[in-house]
């Protein structure tokens, strides 16, 4: 990926990993765009980055999307590059029987990135430099059983961006996944952002930056945090282990969050 001259849009921009994003890229000269249904954040963004630009996008709405995209190649025509960020992930109690927390994580963190795709993939195989990145997660490979249609829905993003990348490999557009390890963000709250168990933010960011720097040809950006769990499932002969693995990792992950809804 070219690392500058590029127009960026970061959706999911106002906080966390794509704001961080955002502020890296920018520092490196980028136009960037952040996007995101929280107007005041966005222009908290903007405002501690001077000549960064923002848009708002609800990116559970399809027509959102469409008008979204129409608006933003007419105001950016140079844009070439976009990260889809946006998402959300909360806690969920299957025997409860209730599906409006499926629907509300389906929606976003797999229809939004996949209708703004679709607006979008026409301008973008047009432009010189181009990128995609989705952000999956480490959890799309081992998912945590608290949080079971976040999960899916990573794992539907990786196999995907899979499927995207090949279907465009006679394109010039690189299509890349970005998978985070536990990061301290505010994604489930306060507790997250400040757990010492979580990667600190700048250290993700700064390893992230290093490896889209290193390597222009990388596919999947992949911190060392996040190795034990992109590769927890192993090989065939590996099927005892990752079972483990996940029995672990779930049991500790249940004992840490003891008592929350």
């Amino acid at each position: 990926m070219q690392m500058t001259g590029n127009t960026i849009l970061i959706t999911g921009g106002g906080s966390g990993i794509g704001r961080a994003l955002a502020e890296a890229f920018h520092a490196k000269g980028n136009q960037v765009i952040v996007a995101g249904r929280r107007r005041a954040m966005l222009e908290e963004v903007v405002a501690a980055n001077p000549g960064m630009q923002a848009l708002e996008l609800d990116i559970t709405r399809d027509d959102a999307i469409k008008a979204f995209a129409s608006k933003l190649t007419t105001d950016f025509p140079a844009l070439n590059v976009v990260i889809q960020n946006a998402g959300i992930m909360r806690n969920e109690d299957l025997q409860k029987g209730e599906t409006d927390t499926a629907e509300a994580t389906i929606t976003t963190n797999l229809l939004g990135p996949i209708r703004l795709t679709a607006a979008l993939l026409p301008h973008l195989t047009a432009q010189p430099h181009g990128a995609l990145m989705t952000v999956s997660s480490g959890l799309a490979y081992l998912p945590l059983a608290m949080t079971p249609t976040y999960c899916a829905t990573k794992a539907a993003i990786h196999s995907y961006t899979e499927s995207l990348r090949y279907q465009l490999k006679d394109t010039s557009l690189q299509v890349l996944e970005l998978a985070p390890p536990y990061v301290q963000t505010g994604l489930m709250g306060d507790r997250q952002a400040n757990d010492p168990h979580a990667m600190p933010l700048k250290a993700f960011i700064d390893e992230v930056m290093t490896i889209l720097s290193t390597q222009p040809e990388v596919h999947e950006i992949l911190v060392d945090r996040v190795k034990p769990l992109r590769f927890a499932a192993g090989g065939a002969d590996k099927t005892a282990d990752y079972a483990a693995f996940f029995k672990q990792f779930n049991d500790g992950m249940a004992a840490a969050r003891q008592g929350e809804k």
